[in-house]
């Protein structure tokens, strides 16, 4: 009677990282943000809270579904969920990197390092549950585009980027 509790736990944690990021992040957005250089296919302010939500929905009931089939926080569940864990960590600190520190140096190696983990959890998961690796590849379809954009703002800011003279 209480797998509720976790399904809830497990699909609402991602959200936590995320609405602090924003919530401690979110002067920056008008202040620096929309100074900044941008290709012209970036996303909408307007689209990233609603894809986020949907994000980190799906992926957080995908780690309820690993866990339980795993039957917990075992042996069996360190690799998978470790990897899990380790990639949500990098994903809550790209935004205070970006829009905290306004620090585009290390915001691009924290998400090329994201995407090196949220790979290896979609495959280590793969093997689990393939609905729960399913459930990832939104969230790395994103991922691809949010590192491509990382990569052209950092590319077309160098007056942005710390330790650069003016």
């Amino acid at each position: 009677g209480r797998m509720w509790v976790y399904t809830v736990g497990f699909t609402v944690l991602p959200h936590v990282g995320g609405f602090l990021g924003w919530f401690l992040n979110r002067k920056e957005i008008p202040a620096w943000y929309e100074k900044l250089k941008k290709p012209s296919w970036c996303p909408s302010r307007r689209v990233f809270p609603v894809a986020w939500t949907m994000l980190y929905t799906g992926m957080g009931y995908a780690s309820y579904l690993v866990w339980n089939d795993l039957g917990g926080c075992n042996s069996k569940a360190i690799v998978p969920l470790g990897l899990y864990g380790a990639q949500l960590v990098l994903n809550w600190a790209w935004p205070p990197l970006f829009f905290g520190a306004r620090n585009l140096n290390m915001a691009l190696i924290d998400i090329l390092c994201l995407d090196g983990l949220a790979i290896g959890t979609l495959c280590s998961w793969y093997r689990i549950n393939r609905l729960a690796a399913l459930l990832l590849l939104p969230y790395l379809g994103w991922l691809a585009m949010a590192t491509c954009l990382t990569i052209r703002i950092w590319r077309d800011n160098p007056e942005r980027k710390p330790g650069r003279s003016d």
